[in-house]
């Protein structure tokens, strides 16, 4: 939910094959804006200034806040302006408002050309660093969140930042085991590439930053898209696309294939594979086959994308061969794609509670999806979320499980009638969320089929990525008391945000300006409550993974704050009240012997304690010592899981002999695909505490070797998951037999399979 700064996304990008000598470093052509963006700002401004839920004037004020939230997209950290740039700059603290009524941006593209200068010659400063020896008993630190650091002074202050930047980075490779020779040519391509990443910024990517700055500085979930931005927008949400199927990044000076889409053109070929580089792209059955090496990852995505049933060929270096390898073509026919990774999925975990076994169905949801056009077209067969989720429910149905576990964790919302429908599937009719216009004006958006599709025990699993959405739902099913809420506190975003397209508006016959996300509306609970700030409390808490001041929307200085109106007209469908202290203490007791959930709460307060690091040691010894503790505390939780799952496997071997079901083991329907996630911080350490660091960044490993780590990711146990599996059981255990007491947890209406 945080934005994307440029530089931190440019970081994270691979190496070139063989990086440029400093002395060959040519100067960067200066970016200047055009006739189209110019009007764009100025079709943004209208709308951002009138119809946004709160409404700012575009004033000195406010461009202030431009100024400092567009100085922080281009240095967040501090690693390359100077306070002199920062006096240089101060003409245009209170003047972008002007720049953007008068069509003249030559300031923020002024600001960004400085920038790129400064990013040259403080890569070059890098760079040349590589060829001295560092001194690693001294003992010195390095800063790792400049952030709120004073700007340097000079040059030469920051050419000392930079000498202790290039030593971490040369540390962390050492300390991985790496030859200085390796090092050396690693860094080399880092910074080279840092800088041709820097350079491939075209005018669309400066105005795009700028006019971010702009929104996000009235409200934090505002946007603006540029036409290639708003394209991949809608290819996240709908979770289709027509091209070939594969997906692809950025390997060395090549396009490579990360990985191939099932049931798409180049899977169904079975000639283009993982690791596979593409050095050439041609158009039609004939068309000359352009070179794309060292282009831009979206210019070669753009070149291969196109519409169904065209042809597109692929000049193919394979993974196995070397530069100077045997290149392939490959004609593929353009298809329809379902990028099925963000698609709703189901698996079931089976848990043994005191012999009896419960098997309870889980839905794994990583975003609120839906096909706009396609709806709006009249396609009934249109992608959606919640004709997912009742596919797979009825599929559960099937399978007898005994209750459902809807997990949106790390799911940060999507449609907001995706999120109104899925809650239908578990009430019968009824209010679920109350929106609030700009105006004052509250409307209900409502469930108004009859039946539900799961009437059973349900439990919603929620963490601190869960948001807007995801927030709705959850809000909705604890108003109710459909469900218990499991996990984290949520985000805190309440605020709806609509798509406005400026080239529909100013009839533009092709997209040159396009998209405001702006926010419209908030949204409240049916309670009267707002998710806003404070997002939904669960009734069973587990550790906090991060602190609400660092990750949230109350991490956010403009937030809209917290506030209420009035309840919807709704009755809760049952009541949670007389059994949340038994789960709580059930949960309290079984954690507490839980070996692997003693693993899961050391990792969070390790990781809460490098992430309140403000500095690291560049000392070799230090920080050698610093590792071995981390790596003996990885091990000895891996052997801990190992010894729980070798006690496991001896006890489903035993049940299996005995005809017994009763597992706590996990079993996964073939489609399921465990939601652990994955964090990679590029600039300190693997904070995941899955993988040992080895001081790469994602994009300097092979395809082969990111993809093992991966699987090493997603093969690790769910204890999260799991214990929320177990709280559904408990839950089922204590009404199975008391019928009292399942008419006050569970709705009273019959299921239906009935479809909207």
């Amino acid at each position: 939910m945080r934005r994307t700064l440029i530089i931190l996304t440019l970081l994270a990008a691979s190496g070139i094959a063989l990086a440029k000598p400093v002395a060959e470093t040519a100067a960067p052509l200066l970016l200047k804006p055009t006739a189209d963006q110019t009007e764009a700002a100025i079709w943004a401004m209208r709308f951002l200034s009138r119809f946004h839920y709160k409404p700012m004037p575009l004033d000195d004020a406010m461009s202030e806040k431009i100024f400092k939230s567009y100085v922080e997209s281009l240095d967040a950290e501090h690693l390359f302006f100077t306070q002199a740039d920062m006096d240089r700059f101060a003409e245009a603290r209170d003047k972008l408002d002007d720049a953007i009524f008068e069509r003249d941006l030559s300031a923020p593209f002024a600001m960004f050309n400085l920038y790129e200068q400064r990013v040259a010659e403080r890569l070059e400063h890098a760079r040349e660093l590589l060829a001295k020896p560092f001194d690693f008993t001294k003992d010195e630190s390095y800063e790792l969140d400049r952030s709120k650091a004073a700007w340097a002074a000079n040059s030469t202050e920051l050419d000392e930042l930079w000498r202790k930047r290039v030593k971490n980075d040369w540390l962390r490779l050492k300390l991985a085991g790496k030859a200085d020779k390796d090092i050396r040519e690693t860094l080399d391509k880092r910074y080279a590439n840092y800088l041709d990443r820097i350079r491939e910024l075209n005018s669309e990517d400066v105005f795009q930053t700028f006019m971010n700055a702009y929104a996000t500085a009235i409200e934090p979930h505002t946007n603006y898209l540029s036409p290639r931005a708003s394209e991949n927008f809608d290819i996240a949400m709908r979770l289709s696309l027509e091209g070939i199927g594969a997906q692809l990044q950025r390997m060395d000076e090549y396009t490579a294939v990360k990985e191939v889409i099932p049931g798409g053109p180049a899977a169904l070929s079975g000639k283009l594979s993982a690791g596979d580089r593409i050095v050439g792209v041609g158009q039609g059955e004939s068309g000359p086959i352009a070179d794309v090496i060292g282009w831009r990852l979206d210019d070669v995505v753009d070149k291969i994308r196109g519409p169904k049933g065209t042809v597109v060929r692929l000049e193919i270096l394979p993974e196995a061969a070397g530069p100077d390898g045997k290149h392939e073509v490959l004609t593929l026919v353009r298809n329809k794609v379902n990028v099925e990774e963000q698609a709703a999925k189901k698996s079931i975990i089976d848990v043994d509670n005191d012999g009896v076994t419960h098997r309870i169905g889980v839905i794994t949801l990583p975003t609120f999806y839906q096909d706009f056009d396609a709806r709006r077209r009249g396609d009934e067969d249109f992608k959606s979320a919640t004709r997912d989720v009742e596919r797979l429910l009825g599929e559960l149905r099937e399978a007898k499980v005994d209750g459902v576990v809807v997990d949106l964790r790390n799911n940060g919302g999507g449609s907001l009638d995706e999120a109104t429908n899925l809650t239908g599937l578990f009430i019968d009719q009824g209010p679920v969320v109350q929106i609030r216009d700009a105006s004052g004006r509250v409307e209900e958006k409502a469930d108004l089929r009859a039946g539900a599709a799961w009437t059973g025990p349900l439990a919603v699993l929620v963490n601190r990525a869960s948001a807007s959405a995801s927030e709705i739902f959850a809000a909705a099913i604890q108003d109710y008391g459909r469900g218990v809420i499991i996990g984290e506190p949520t985000f805190g975003k309440g605020t709806v945000q609509n798509l406005l397209n400026m080239d529909n508006m100013a009839r533009n016959e092709t997209p040159v300006y396009g998209d405001l996300k702006m926010t419209v509306q908030q949204f409240f609970r049916i309670n009267g409550g707002s998710t806003q700030l404070r997002g939904v409390t669960p009734e069973v808490s587990f550790p906090l993974t991060v602190a609400s001041d660092e990750f949230g929307e109350s991490s956010y200085e403009n937030a809209l704050p917290w506030t209420a109106i009035a309840k919807a007209d709704y009755r809760q469908v049952a009541d949670l009240k007389p059994i949340l202290p038994m789960l709580l203490a059930r949960h309290e007791a079984r954690t507490s012997k839980n070996l692997e959930w003693k693993n899961f709460e050391a990792e969070i307060t390790d990781a809460k304690t490098l992430r309140a690091q403000k500095s690291i040691s560049l000392n070799e010894a230090t920080r050698a010592s610093e590792r071995d503790a981390e790596e003996a505390k990885r091990k000895q939780r891996e052997a801990v899981i190992a010894e729980v799952e070798a006690r496991e496997d001896a006890a489903a071997a035993v049940a299996d002999k005995s005809g017994s079901a009763a597992s706590g083991k996990p079993l996964l329907d073939a489609d399921a695909k465990p939601a652990v996630p994955a964090v990679d911080d590029a600039d300190d350490v693997d904070t995941s505490m899955v993988l040992a660091d080895d001081g790469l960044q994602p994009g300097e490993r092979s395809i082969r070797s990111e993809r093992q780590r991966e699987e090493q990711r997603k093969a690790r146990r769910d204890v999260v998951l799991r214990e929320a599996a177990h709280i559904l059981s408990d839950e089922i255990d204590l009404i199975r037999n008391n019928t009292k007491l399942a008419a006050r947890l569970l709705p009273q209406q019959p299921a239906t399979d009935a479809v909207d």
